[in-house]
């Protein structure tokens, strides 16, 4: 189960990678039929591995009770009030040139935390045994992230090239902004045998803080207004 975990781990921050690569290839932005394809396809795979891989066993790990839906509940929003006020605050920032790059970099870097934290909980409820969570519906969810990070790591890597930084500098930087989800990920799957009376509320909270990645950063007419407005995470840089 720990080479499971380990794959598991590996796969967005490989996603993060690839779209950095890009900016060897690339002499432009994606396109945006690409970016929506990627992005739609990951919306899809987010929300089933959110509700089978998550939602679902922290419902079945809460005990049965006219109240056992309660932890599921709690931990869902939970997770979304996390990345709210996180959202909000960044997306009021107006900032121009390398400063709204820098902040782009931090935006997407914040972004991905929760995201590891997530397939750290998943994997976590995999090793422990706790919850009925399976290792096609854990590969799943760490598959699905590792889409949705592709364009994430190409809209590091290019605007730095774009800005003056040299495409292997460019590369590093958006390699590292993906680095904090196996961070956020590992000290969660090491401390599996502890999380376990605390399944429940986890696994839903990550269900939460993924299906508000989804809405909000995902669904196109949320990424049109969000450019429109030029948030961070979702900045306009073309």
């Amino acid at each position: 189960m720990w080479v499971h975990a380990l794959y598991g781990i590996a796969v967005p921050f490989l996603g993060t990678a690839l779209g950095a690569l890009c900016v060897f290839f690339m002499k432009g932005q994606p396109s945006r039929r690409l970016d929506r394809l990627l992005c739609g396809f990951a919306a899809g795979v987010m929300v089933a591995a959110s509700i089978f891989s998550l939602l679902l066993p922290a419902v079945e790990a809460s005990g049965e009770g006219i109240f056992g839906f309660l932890p599921a509940v709690v931990g869902f929003w939970l997770g979304v009030l996390l990345l709210l006020p996180v959202d909000r605050i960044l997306g009021h920032i107006d900032l121009e040139g390398k400063a709204k790059t820098l902040m782009t970099v931090v935006a997407v870097t914040l972004h991905n935390l929760p995201e590891g934290i997530a397939v750290g909980i998943v994997y976590a409820g995999l090793l422990s045994g706790a919850a009925d969570v399976t290792v096609g519906g854990a590969l799943a969810l760490s598959f699905g992230i590792a889409v949705q990070n592709f364009p994430e790591g190409a809209i590091i890597s290019l605007p730095l090239y774009a800005g003056g930084k040299s495409k292997p500098r460019a590369f590093a930087l958006g390699v590292l902004s993906g680095a904090v989800e196996p961070l956020g990920a590992l000290p969660a799957v090491a401390a599996a045998p502890l999380l376990v009376p605390a399944m429940p509320y986890l696994l839903s909270f990550a269900a939460g803080a993924m299906i508000y990645v989804v809405v909000v950063n995902l669904s196109p007419t949320f990424r049109t207004a969000r450019r429109s407005a030029s948030s961070p995470f979702q900045p306009d840089l073309r």
